[in-house]
């Protein structure tokens, strides 16, 4: 084999396997994109919890700091 043709198979050896690990930060990407999404949703839904549960406390709703614990 030549040398010319040495570094066309190292050239087209590496970009094969640049070309792979491109596709896999490709899903690990999709995959923490899904995942934040699924992160922020969780947040609003506990930001509006804990903003339910602040307002049913300031409409003379049941005191959590006050309440006992179970073990008592």
């Amino acid at each position: 084999m030549t040398d010319f043709q040495e570094q066309l198979i190292d050239l087209q050896t590496r970009v094969a396997y640049q070309e792979d690990t491109l596709e896999q930060l490709n899903q690990v990407i999709t995959q923490q994109d899904a995942d934040i999404t699924q992160l922020k949703q969780q947040i609003r839904i506990l930001a509006q919890r804990l903003e339910d549960s602040l307002r049913t406390q300031g409409q003379g709703g049941e005191q959590i700091q006050d309440e006992r614990p179970p073990h008592y």
